[in-house]
């Protein structure tokens, strides 16, 4: 965990309340590292060379498929989860690039700050919303 057992020793409410004020942007960078992790850790076995694990993992992780993911996961989603997505997808993109639109890359910095507020506040949860992402 992020914070160390100083911050798993907190009451759920107090750990909440941390989460929240983190910015979304760290959120969603935390996000992108976890599912990173996720992807390379699932492609592991199912990849017989290095090359193969590595072109499995960057056809999931880039930004029009975490677009995609966060379109397959929103029936899914609690209010709570919504509200995070709603507000990190609101962002203003941090940079410009060509070969993907605006639109793509605020559904996923949305994708990434979920996964990321996840990671610090539930990780069954987090489990679960990544085995979503499995299953399509």
């Amino acid at each position: 965990m992020l914070f160390g057992e100083t911050f798993k020793a907190l009451s759920e409410q107090d750990r909440l309340k941390q989460v929240k004020e983190i910015p979304l942007r760290s959120l969603a960078h935390l996000g992108d590292a976890v599912f990173e992790l996720f992807e390379r850790e699932r492609e592991l076995l199912a990849s017989v060379t290095v090359k193969k694990l590595h072109d499995q993992v960057v056809s999931r992780v880039n930004s029009k498929e975490q677009a995609r993911l966060i379109e397959i996961l929103k029936p899914n989603l609690t209010e709570d989860e919504l509200d995070i997505v709603r507000r990190a997808r609101n962002l203003k993109p941090a940079g410009f690039r060509r070969n993907v639109e605006q639109a793509v890359l605020r559904q996923a910095t949305a994708f990434e700050a979920l996964i990321g507020y996840r990671f610090l506040t539930d990780e069954v949860r987090l489990k679960e919303l990544l085995d979503l992402t499995d299953l399509k």
